[in-house]
């Protein structure tokens, strides 16, 4: 994937806006944060707030097919590195994103092994296989189905992170239950609801 406008490859997504002017005072970047990624921040910060919303994200990820990240996959992402809970990230929180995507990527890679830019049922139970999940064919089935926008019978970079975070979280979130670690619980029908929120939504 490449940097829209930007004349360089990049690793995993691009600015669908321009370069240049950025709107920010000169003197170069903030402490501890390099100058490439303080000009990435800066072109994906277009109201220049000094914060991104999960609105700006969206507008400058894209998919290895150039379509853009869904809105659930930027608001999840926003929400797990936002620590002030302000909906929104700073660039020192952007740039923990940015590594975060780049290790999702060479993770997707890894197992997209038929080089489609796509997931399918097969890939991801190899992959669920290889995270530690005793998952069937088909959980990895109804997954894709679940995750699969376009009816290719395979998901995206963006909906392969949206359902491995939410089935990391899900897990965790059943394995405090799970007191003994057997693999079976006894919920009430509102922890079930409590458990489920609690993991999917995210502020």
């Amino acid at each position: 994937m490449s940097w829209a406008n930007s004349g360089q490859q990049r690793p995993t997504y691009v600015t669908q806006g321009g370069t240049g002017s950025w709107g920010y005072p000169t003197g170069g970047p903030p402490p501890g944060v390099s100058t490439e990624m303080w000009m990435w921040f800066q072109s994906v910060d277009e109201d220049k707030s000094g914060r991104i919303t999960v609105e700006e994200l969206q507008k400058a990820l894209i998919n290895g097919n150039w379509s853009p990240f869904n809105e659930e996959t930027c608001r999840l992402m926003v929400g797990m590195f936002d620590k002030d809970k302000s909906g929104t990230i700073d660039v020192y929180e952007f740039s923990t994103l940015w590594n975060y995507i780049q290790d999702w990527k060479k993770c997707f890679d890894s197992f997209d092994t038929d080089r489609s830019g796509t997931i399918d049922a097969r890939e991801l139970l190899s992959a669920f296989t290889t995270f530690g999940y005793r998952l069937s064919p088909l959980f990895c089935e109804t997954v894709v189905r679940r995750f699969d926008r376009v009816g290719r019978g395979s998901i995206q970079f963006d909906d392969f992170i949206q359902a491995c975070v939410m089935l990391h979280c899900l897990t965790n979130a059943f394995r405090t239950k799970d007191k003994q670690q057997v693999g079976t619980v006894k919920l009430q029908y509102e922890e079930f609801l409590e458990m489920v929120i609690d993991t999917t939504i995210h502020n």
